[in-house]
């Protein structure tokens, strides 16, 4: 039985911030949730956040998620004391193999595959402790590994408290571990704190383990910025930057094209067919399907959409809960609105606005209008100005305009309404009353022309 951890009670001063440092954000989620992402991939019985400064902020932000434990550690007086916190959380099969490991919410990037590998690093030593360990050129600030002459793990010495020789270690701890439960349980029961900080520090198990001829194995990570914290705005920012290029190379290994992978942002999950193009300053945010061939321009934000194959969504539009169907054009400056559904072959240009509206294959609307509670059918052309005026200050009405029906520029469609197929609308009209299949309805106020009307001029002061 698999318990997982996860400290998260840190103040985070340097955050300069009254937001709990594990929900600061990295690709658009709390940090705190990309751990709990990587943990729930384990399959784990139980996931206990041990939580304090800004505990009830915390806690509300998962108050929903049924899987998690909370435990609460006032003051912080270390991670062992963290830990202690969490000891009452603690399940057990009573098989003897239960685990439990410790993570932390402020190192965001650890993946999944990591920590597995650490997991199997201790049943490949028949259930004993296990580190995660980096090797670092500069291992400042970093407890070290220290290893007998054969290569065993003996101790885990904090730097503070390291001798001129164990500061020549390049191996670090990670403070992530995983140990067996019931040996994890007595050993935090026996830690102390007579050393530089005063704290109790979850590091001193090693020693315990080794003193009772426990093993102590020990895994890498794939890539060591997986172990990186965020203590500052700047490590966020760096941290930002080192996810963001590695979900870049990620998608340049699949093949897509990146104009510059220093400038994309994901925020989400993006999946992409062959030949995808994807311009600089693009932002793609919750779940996002581009088909081959899709092109997206430079500075666009897509927000759970999907994008049908050989469309091209060009510069800084924003789709928010929509899809395209192929070959289609979107944009520049359009907008897509949650319940926006494009058909194939379909237009919609700059300063175009559409809002739970369906347009089917062929329509068209190319200039400066807002399509909002339609259904606008095949090969329909929707003119630069017109306007669905579908809320009467209460409640939404919808619009319904059938195939290869023409609607002249400015004009307002006042629903509910419904515009016949192949019906012209003609440029200017207020349409009121449904407008008949294969006619021209018209709605104007008749023109005049006032002879000798002299424009005002102001006064003079």
């Amino acid at each position: 039985m698999l318990n997982i951890v996860i400290l998260a009670a840190g103040l985070g001063k340097r955050m300069k911030s009254d937001l709990p440092k594990v929900l600061h954000t990295l690709a658009g989620q709390p940090m705190l949730s990309h751990v709990l992402a990587s943990a729930r991939a384990l399959d784990p019985a139980r996931i206990t956040l041990v939580v304090g400064h800004g505990a009830a902020t915390v806690e509300a932000r998962y108050a929903g998620d049924d899987d998690l434990a909370f435990a609460m550690q006032s003051p912080q007086l270390g991670t062992g004391h963290a830990v202690q916190q969490a000891v009452p959380t603690l399940l057990e099969s009573g098989s003897g193999d239960d685990v439990t490991l410790v993570l932390y919410g402020d190192v965001p990037l650890v993946a999944s595959s990591t920590l597995r590998s650490l997991l199997d690093a201790c049943a490949g030593q028949g259930g004993g402790l296990g580190i995660l360990t980096v090797t670092m050129p500069d291992a400042t600030g970093y407890g070290r590994i220290v290893r007998d002459t054969a290569g065993a793990v003996t101790a885990i010495v904090e730097h503070k408290d390291a001798s001129p020789g164990q500061l020549a270690i390049r191996e670090v701890n990670t403070g992530i571990l995983a140990a067996p439960t019931a040996a994890l349980k007595r050993w935090l029961s026996a830690l102390r704190n007579d050393n530089a900080q005063g704290e109790y520090y979850l590091t001193d198990i090693v020693a315990m383990a080794v003193a009772e001829g426990m093993p102590v194995a020990t895994a890498q990570p794939a890539h060591d910025w997986e172990t990186l914290g965020v203590n500052s705005r700047v490590q966020q920012a760096e941290l930002e930057r080192v996810y963001q290029q590695a979900q870049a190379t990620r998608l340049l290994e699949a093949g897509v094209t990146l104009a510059d992978p220093a400038r994309f942002d994901l925020r989400g999950q993006l999946t992409c067919g062959s030949d995808v193009a994807i311009d600089v300053g693009c932002i793609f945010e919750g779940v996002v399907e581009l088909g081959n061939g899709v092109t997206i321009g430079p500075y666009c934000v897509l927000r759970n959409v999907k994008v049908g194959a050989g469309t091209r969504i060009e510069a800084f539009s924003h789709l928010h809960d929509a899809e395209v169907g192929d070959v289609s054009r979107v944009g520049p400056y359009a907008r897509l609105r949650p319940g926006a559904r494009l058909g194939n072959d379909t237009h919609v240009g700059n300063f175009v606005e559409i809002k739970n509206a369906t347009l089917d294959t062929g329509a068209k609307a190319n200039h400066l209008s807002y399509i909002g509670d339609a259904t606008v059918g095949a090969r329909v052309n929707i003119g630069a100005g017109t306007i669905t005026c579908n809320y009467d200050g209460v409640n939404k009405h919808r619009t319904i305009i059938e195939d290869d029906a023409f609607i002249g520029s400015d004009s307002q469609l006042i629903a509910p309404i419904r515009v016949g197929r192949g019906a012209t609308i003609a440029a200017g009209t207020t349409l009121t009353r449904d407008a008949p299949a294969d006619t021209l309805t018209v709605s104007r106020a008749k023109q005049v022309s006032v002879p000798g009307w002299k424009r005002p001029v102001k006064k003079p002061v």
